[in-house]
């Protein structure tokens, strides 16, 4: 009993008054402060995130124009060399000799000139491409090109050298069979020349100078909070070509490879990268866009980036301190407001104790707040004298209940006995109705029978006589006409002792039931046949039984005949005999066991009764009401199991006849 009270007064609390003065005076603080808080910090959370892609987004256009001013210097340099009286002095036998000179000056990794006379000095690289092909039409040119091991190693063995990058395998990357990158990537400059055109070219691959110096300028010292650091790097496709982001400590991680995310949205589709993503080996809030060649080819990837660990620890900071002050003050305010409520809350808690009580039964528990000139007192005061009355009428009204309760008891009891004992009569009726009819049927038909039937004996008797000698050449159709009349005279003897067995009573005589199962079975051979059904006998049996032979051989046939109706589609039927001891005593058990459709629960209740069939037209629904009567009548019994889909058994049972 006391869990449903526990049960009662929570549900009673949600209800009470004292838990809707707690949600008003909590309501700011509990659920609407927080909502505010946390949408405050859901938007200074994204603003945050937004703040770091505008950092890292402006840094990228930082690099992005270091790169450029790369290309710009180199290309001015050569063109001041182009147009110089020194070049023009030396524009002759000596001039490769003068070009080494001016490319170590200029800080380029190869320089040459490019005759515009096809076949008079072209050079390495031909015209085929196409920032040559600008600066011998008049316009100086500079590019990202890819240069192939090749085209470096005819430039120089020791630039093919350079630019040569073993693969390591990188999280998140996509698999590859390659093992190394040979290419280099050329900040390729041509300009005119008088005579054809100045080229050269500084290698990416390698190049920590270039790429530590762009680093210096994107992120400068102290740039980051908490000691944080930027990164830099350049890309040939996915390769790192050239970093500062570091695979160990000492250990640039050149030859690594970019996520395939990156990868997809920049080098593939031609997108800026502005998120965070896996670096090598950690976060980064990163910055990625492709890298266009002179072909309009995206060849590569310039990043920039700095570790999200870092911010993302002084935001987690942030929100402890905003989680620690809100604490802070629900652990003040809370108190506070409780307090000024008890007033209020103490007399509710009390008058609610005293309903509860009274609902488990105490009805002596009143509130009894004193005199206090308050509301509260004065609804306290009221209850406690309503409390008073019901108690009386409580009181007055049990007594009523209990006397009237036993009056109802005493009759229940009367109307259940006589309730039973009109179901067992009706019950009984029905079926004496029902057996009466099948009687007086029976009957009557005998008896119609027997009069035709003695008419044709006294004919066939007259018959013989008057054929006289010449009676023996018609032996055998006298004899076949005679058995059939004996049959039908058996026929109408088993109806009549149906009808009225206690005229016919009989004890019977010893009878084999294998032989009987065995005789039976051509009477339905053309049923098992027709119907597709497998049969196996298991006839185990030694006793004998005490029952009429015909009997026995009718039930059989009733049985063998239901069970093949019950398997339209054919199956098996297995008859099997074999002796059982029973509280009854010492048994001979006949079942019949097919693999039909099987029976449902409620149709298994009935199938006994008299008249009650499934099979419409098709049956009369007697033959289980008189094959179980004729097994009562041996002093046996006839039973049934079935399961819906599966078949079904009928077992039926037999006294062993003792000598």
């Amino acid at each position: 009993m006391t869990e449903p009270a526990r049960n009662g007064s929570s549900v009673s609390f949600r209800r009470s008054v004292r838990a809707r003065i707690l949600l008003i005076a909590l309501l700011p603080l509990l659920i609407l402060l927080p909502l505010l808080l946390a949408t405050a910090v859901q938007n200074w959370s994204a603003r945050f995130d937004e703040v770091l892609i505008a950092k890292v987004h402006s840094e990228l256009t930082i690099a992005q124009q270091h790169l450029e001013g790369l290309a710009k210097n180199r290309t001015s340099g050569i063109e001041a060399l182009a147009g110089s009286v020194r070049f023009q002095q030396n524009n002759g036998p000596d001039l490769p000799e003068f070009l080494v000179e001016e490319r170590r000056a200029l800080g380029l990794d190869f320089l040459y000139f490019l005759s515009s006379v096809p076949d008079a000095g072209s050079g390495p690289e031909g015209q085929r491409w196409p920032v040559v092909r600008a600066a011998l039409s008049g316009q100086p040119s500079s590019a990202i090109d890819l240069f192939s091991a090749e085209d470096l190693t005819a430039i120089s063995p020791d630039l093919a050298a350079r630019a040569r990058l073993p693969l390591i395998a990188t999280r998140a990357a996509v698999p590859t069979d390659k093992q190394a990158e040979t290419r280099g990537m050329i900040v390729h400059v041509a300009v005119p020349a008088p005579g054809g055109a100045l080229v050269g070219g500084v290698l990416l691959n390698r190049n920590l100078g270039f790429i530590d110096e762009m680093n210096d300028l994107v992120y400068p010292a102290d740039s980051l909070t908490g000691g944080n650091q930027g990164t830099a790097t350049l890309f040939l496709e996915d390769v790192r070509i050239s970093t500062n982001v570091r695979l160990f400590e000492d250990v640039r991680a050149l030859g690594t490879r970019v996520s395939a995310a990156v990868r997809a949205q920049v080098l593939e589709r031609g997108e800026v990268w502005l998120d965070r993503a896996f670096v090598v080996n950690d976060w980064y809030v990163s910055a990625y866009e492709p890298i266009i060649d002179s072909y309009g080819n995206r060849v590569g990837m310039l990043y920039v980036g700095f570790l999200e660990a870092r911010f993302t620890e002084a935001k987690r900071r942030t929100l402890y301190l905003i989680g620690l002050m809100f604490g802070a003050v629900l652990l003040v305010s809370i108190p506070v407001l409780l307090r000024w409520g008890r007033s209020i809350f103490k007399p509710l808690e009390r008058m609610d104790g005293v309903i509860r009580a009274v609902e488990e039964g105490d009805l002596t528990a009143r509130v009894r707040l004193g005199s206090d000139a308050n509301e509260i007192a004065r609804v306290a005061g009221h209850l406690d004298t309503l409390l008073d009355q019901v108690q009386e009428r409580e009181r007055r009204l049990r007594d009523w209940a209990e006397e009237l309760e036993s009056r109802v008891a005493e009759r229940t009891s009367d109307l259940e006995q006589a309730n039973r004992q009109l179901d067992m009569t009706t019950r009984q009726l029905i079926v004496s109705e029902k057996l009466a009819a099948i009687g007086e049927i029976t009957a009557g038909v005998a008896h119609e029978i027997n009069n035709p039937l003695a008419v044709i004996q006294g004919n066939l008797d007259v018959i013989h006589d008057e054929l006289g000698s010449r009676a023996p050449e018609w032996r055998t159709e006298f004899s076949l006409i005679q058995e059939q009349i004996q049959a039908i005279h058996i026929l109408v003897s088993k109806l009549l002792r149906f009808a009225r067995p206690e005229e016919y009573a009989d004890a019977g005589t010893g009878q084999d039931p294998n032989t009987i199962i065995r005789e039976t079975m051509p009477l339905v051979h053309h049923v098992l046949v027709g119907g597709g059904i497998k049969v196996s006998l298991e006839c185990r049996a030694t006793a004998l039984v005490k029952i009429n032979p015909t009997e026995l051989q009718q039930v059989l046939v009733n049985l063998v005949i239901n069970a093949a109706q019950a398997m339209p589609s054919g199956g098996s039927l297995v008859i099997a005999s074999a002796e059982v001891e029973t509280p009854a005593g010492r048994m001979v058990e006949i079942s019949v066991t097919d693999s039909g459709t099987g029976m449902s629960p409620e149709v298994l209740q009935r199938i006994f009764d008299p008249f009650f069939t499934t099979k419409r037209a098709e049956g009369t629904g007697l033959g289980l009401s008189i094959s179980r009567n004729l097994a009562a009548r041996a002093g046996g019994d006839l039973s049934a199991t079935s399961t819906p889909g599966q078949g079904s058994r009928f077992t039926l049972r037999l006294p062993v006849l003792v000598a």
